[in-house]
């Protein structure tokens, strides 16, 4: 696979703040891959997302060092407005991306930015629609809609593009367990049929976990680790004494392996969770017989 994100001993410093908001950060993503991002708050995890798409230095103050290339070029070597187009950014305040006036409005609105025409902008309408279960929403205004129909607008916006890169950053966190699922339905739907490279960046594990195929963790401005998803998750101890909470079903399991009652990598599913527990249960059903 082709690197499509190269982050080269990258570090960003907001002017007149004391300390980087990121630090010596080195990270490849490569094409089709969906990355989960996690960390506290603080950890730079927005800065890396505004970095991506040339927020961050185009319209922030700062000191960078190192350097981020995508798609093969600079950041900063992208024409004002251009490297949007090959980054689609969903923020965790979907209002704050609303120009219009109604939900249609607002999917029409940056295909026409991009001179499409009005055939191709009526496919991909209808195609976002389906996607993301929109129809009845379309002549509402998006600012009265619920906080989990406003992030599937913001997304749906954006896939409205078809950008090759999405940077997602927490989509679900003013959402309720219902809406958080809706969103990654959308986003499994959306993995398996276009292949995008999908960064998320999200607090909530148990529905990022499932759909990732590495994961990295941001720590006081710096990568602290980095790795496919199941392998990444063995490191348990060091996630836990960082604050962070993985799913139930894998600190279940880690403790189950702590214990010398389980030897294996800790389950990523809810479905493999069932399984594997059910072998383990297997040899006690049977020596009550």
């Amino acid at each position: 696979m082709s690197a499509v994100i190269e982050i080269k001993d990258y570090t960003w410093r907001y002017l007149y703040s004391p300390n980087p908001a990121l630090e010596n950060i080195n990270l490849t993503v490569h094409q089709g891959e969906f990355i989960g991002i996690i960390g506290p708050n603080g950890s730079g995890k927005t800065t890396l997302a505004y970095s991506l798409n040339g927020l961050i230095p185009g319209q922030y103050h700062g000191i960078k060092q190192g350097g981020i290339k995508v798609l093969g070029k600079d950041v900063e070597s992208y024409p004002t407005g251009a490297l949007q187009k090959s980054v689609g950014v969903v923020f965790s305040d979907p209002e704050a991306q609303f120009t219009t006036m109604t939900v249609e409005d607002e999917l029409v609105f940056g295909m026409e930015n991009l001179g499409m025409s009005i055939p191709e902008i009526r496919e991909r309408l209808e195609w976002v629609v389906e996607l993301t279960d929109l129809s009845p929403l379309m002549l509402k205004p998006p600012y009265e809609i619920s906080g989990g129909q406003k992030q599937r607008v913001a997304l749906a916006a954006v896939l409205a593009m078809r950008p090759p890169i999405m940077v997602l950053d927490e989509p679900t966190s003013m959402l309720d367990p219902i809406s958080r699922r809706r969103i990654f339905e959308v986003l499994a739907k959306l993995k398996r049929e276009q292949r995008n490279t999908i960064i998320v960046i999200e607090h909530s594990l148990e529905n990022l976990v499932p759909l990732a195929d590495r994961m990295v963790l941001l720590h006081n401005s710096h990568l602290l680790l980095e790795g496919e998803t199941r392998q990444f998750f063995e490191q348990m101890d060091l996630l836990l004494e960082k604050g962070l909470f993985p799913p139930g079903i894998m600190q279940f399991f880690h403790y189950l392996k702590q214990q010398g009652r389980y030897d294996g990598y800790l389950p990523v599913t809810v479905a493999e969770a069932a399984e594997k527990l059910t072998s383990l249960l297997e040899p006690a059903q049977e020596g009550k017989q």
